[in-house]
């Protein structure tokens, strides 16, 4: 649905997107993860026909940028991270104003119209003044002004941003929605929000792909094995060579007081085992807590230069 092939943007000598390629699926949910200047709204607005690449190739819906930039566009709901909007016309006047620019029929208006305001959670303000409202609801008109044509493909960038959090996660379970009829390009600094929005995460840094995957997998192939910290009483300096040779158990690192910390493979769950052991060791099990992994140490890991040039271009990317 998306086909971004050796994508590139090069300002002042510099490029600010370098070469990237992906495909995202019809149907799918993808987040787009990257630091402040990685690159994300500079190849936004290149997929969206806004900004012209300077090489590379981008198709949406089986439309090629280079070939038809209108029709590509007909196909995109596109939502930017500071919305343009008309403060002085009303909601249900801008949104009309919307399908009109969009080129939907005059007598699909309407019915569209009533779905996103409904959807949108707009209908109690369809009749106010754009320029009145608050910026949670302004960023809600913004989407809906996305959404006002169906387009096949919606590309959202933070669509959460100044709502307050009763609306985010009535937003969230709107995009979780979009995506059963939508392909979906989530931008977003919320982390959480990508693990429980997106199937596939792709992670930009420096103009550049560095990880495309589940949040599974990232996580997984990221950070490691996955760990458990155990608390013993009673083992006598003896439970680490026991807790080795445990099933599914790879390593284990004492931590000192009969605290252990014991990586497993991805498919094994050694507590039982544990559990059986200290029973039959006669040891205290005080405690048994999993090692936490999140989708922001995958970012931090991969994003975080310390002691490394910044880039010398200064744009915003």
């Amino acid at each position: 649905m998306i086909e971004v092939e050796h994508l590139t943007k090069v300002f002042v000598d510099a490029p600010v997107v370098d070469d990237i390629s992906f495909f995202v699926p019809e149907g799918q949910v993808l987040g787009f993860l990257g630091p402040n200047g990685a690159g994300k709204t500079t190849a936004m607005r290149m997929i969206t026909a806004f900004l012209p690449p300077t090489s590379g190739r981008v198709a949406v819906a089986g439309v090629s940028l280079d070939r038809d930039p209108v029709e590509l566009r007909r196909h995109i709901g596109y939502l930017p991270e500071n919305v343009p909007l008309y403060p002085e016309m009303r909601v249900e006047e801008y949104l009309r104003f919307r399908a009109d620019v969009e080129g939907l029929p005059r007598s699909e208006i309407r019915v569209n119209l009533d779905q996103v305001l409904e959807r949108c959670m707009l209908a109690d303000v369809r009749r106010q003044v754009v320029g009145t409202l608050s910026k949670g609801y302004r960023q809600r008109v913004g989407l809906a002004g996305a959404l006002i044509h169906r387009p096949r493909v919606l590309i959202l960038d933070e669509p959460t941003v100044g709502l307050d959090p009763n609306q985010i996660i009535k937003t969230r379970e709107l995009i979780r929605e979009l995506g059963r009829e939508h392909t979906v390009l989530l931008s977003t600094h919320i982390l959480p929000e990508v693990e429980q929005v997106c199937e596939r995460v792709f992670i930009i840094d420096r103009g550049r792909i560095v990880a495309d995957g589940t949040p599974e997998s990232l996580r997984s192939s990221v950070l490691g094995r996955p760990a458990l910290t155990v608390e013993l009483r009673g083992t006598d300096g003896g439970g680490a060579d026991a807790l080795s040779a445990l099933p599914g158990v790879a390593a284990v690192a004492p931590l000192g007081e009969g605290h252990f910390r014991l990586e497993h493979e991805p498919a094994a769950d050694p507590r039982e085992a544990v559990f059986r052991l200290a029973v039959a060791r006669g040891w205290v099990l005080l405690q048994m807590t999993p090692e936490a992994t999140s989708l922001e140490q995958v970012f931090v890991r991969l994003t975080t230069h310390e002691g490394e040039p910044a880039p010398s271009a200064d744009v915003e990317a």
